[in-house]
């Protein structure tokens, strides 16, 4: 974004309209006693040129390794075009649209986000984004337990299939308001959710049963057996689902007989690069039943006096606009920029485009898969379908080895799986996109048999 300085002069012009002799000013109903005095510690501040050679050498520092790593962030390809169009000042210095009038376009291209997520995943309502996909998922079993008048509980099932990082996120937000997370256990052959365990939950009350699809394994989920068992038991289904995957799977909208009530996942894979780590988006859809219970806003389209197309904030129900305890959510934030490349990035691929990345993707994932289980001292572990990751079991130490590709080779070879997952062993998450090429694969087979054989 350019840089617009504020010269003394613009200073001085603006401290004489509101009436004020200096900056100083302006703070000066915070007592001398609560105020730091200097900052000595804090070295001088660099001019532009030195700003950014920092940055690109500590840019540079990641280098560009060949990625096979998942595990909820995903590398696949972005067009040219979607941070051209989303880095235009119109996008990139827009914030929030309480203004209806001066933010049409914002407010349009937010109205088409909803309309695609909706339709991808086969609900009735989306909202406008949330901060991240953990904190959707927290945020929808708050939604949840509001929404399910019918149970006393406050308690959710979860299965361990689910994020790891999504479940202690959703545990630190939700747990201080008295909602407890039951944990559901997966079976040991297919790496999916075990029926036979949940079973043993039936008949008891629950405000909802989480839905991972594909969960963090990269397993496809029996997920019509899920949905049915929530409904059947009185509970709402969340569903927690990868949106590259929807383009290819059965959307949560028809999950089931009636499919599911919540729909929220990590939009990271829409759009948005593997930046060292962030910003991602969240989303969530529910049902028309559930929408007044849904944290976030939605933007609406209607017509003015004149019979003219407007859009306008529908439904905000936030802190910042009721009473705080009325408030669907309490995190106030949308990430409305990356919802912007994700609504570029759709438009372009449309639903025959990010259908073939998923196809793509999920080609390359049985090839890297096939062709990793082929050398001696690694066999896969879980015999279900997946999408994107499977995980794999090792003869050597995998901590050891992801360290080792990634300082000699130039290889994120994938996830350890045993930091969260200890019953596995030396267990290794390995994730391919649409980006990856039967070369790179190879590569990377060759360097890990060297590694594991010699």
């Amino acid at each position: 974004m350019p840089f617009i300085p504020h010269s003394e002069q613009d200073i001085e012009q603006m401290l004489s309209v509101i009436g004020a002799d200096s900056i100083e000013d302006l703070f000066d109903e915070i007592p001398a006693s609560l105020r730091c005095g200097d900052l000595e510690k804090i070295p001088q501040g660099m001019n532009e040129m030195e700003v950014t050679r920092l940055l690109r050498d500590r840019a540079a520092q990641d280098g560009l390794p060949l990625c096979f790593l998942g595990a909820g962030a995903y590398e696949h390809h972005i067009p040219a075009a979607v941070w051209e169009i989303t880095t235009r000042g119109e996008f990139y210095s827009a914030y929030t649209p309480y203004q209806a009038e001066a933010s049409q376009g914002t407010l349009q291209l937010l109205y088409e986000f909803q309309s695609m997520m909706a339709s991808l995943m086969g609900m009735d309502v989306s909202n406008a984004s949330l901060y991240d996909g953990a904190s959707a998922l927290a945020e929808a079993v708050l939604m949840a337990v509001r929404a399910n008048k019918k149970s006393k509980s406050r308690k959710i099932l979860m299965p361990v299939t689910t994020n790891p990082v999504y479940r202690s996120v959703t545990e630190a937000i939700v747990n201080n308001q008295d909602i407890e997370l039951v944990a559901v256990p997966y079976d040991s052959e297919t790496g999916q959710t075990d029926l036979n365990a949940l079973d043993s939950f039936s008949g008891e009350d629950f405000s909802a049963l989480v839905i991972p699809q594909p969960n963090f394994f990269g397993v496809i989920e029996n997920v019509d057996a899920l949905t049915a068992w929530a409904a059947e038991n009185k509970m709402l289904s969340i569903a927690v689902v990868n949106p590259v995957a929807m383009a290819l799977l059965k959307p949560p909208g028809e999950w089931g007989q009636t499919g599911v009530d919540i729909v929220c996942g990590e939009g990271q894979p829409l759009g948005v690069p593997l930046a060292s780590g962030g910003p991602y988006f969240g989303f969530m859809c529910c049902k028309q039943k559930h929408v007044r219970q849904m944290p976030g806003r939605i933007i609406g389209r209607t017509t003015d006096l004149d019979g003219k197309e407007g859009f306008t904030l529908t439904l905000q129900a936030r802190e910042q606009h009721i009473r705080r305890s009325k408030a669907t959510s309490n995190i106030c934030t949308n990430q409305g920029l990356l919802v912007t490349a994700a609504t570029i990035y759709m438009s372009l691929l449309g639903p025959e485009g990010l259908k073939k990345v998923a196809l793509n993707s999920h080609k390359n994932t049985q090839l890297l898969r096939n062709r990793l289980q082929a050398i001696k001292g690694v066999k896969t572990v879980f015999n279900a379908p997946n999408f994107h990751e499977c995980v794999l079991q090792l003869d050597m130490d995998v901590k050891q080895l992801i360290d080792t590709l990634a300082r000699e080779h130039h290889i994120l070879a994938g996830f350890e799986v045993s930091a969260h997952y200890p019953e596995l062993g030396n267990a290794l998450m390995v994730c391919a996109t649409e980006t990856r090429t039967e070369n790179d694969i190879e590569q990377f087979a060759t360097t890990l048999d060297t590694l594991l054989n010699g």
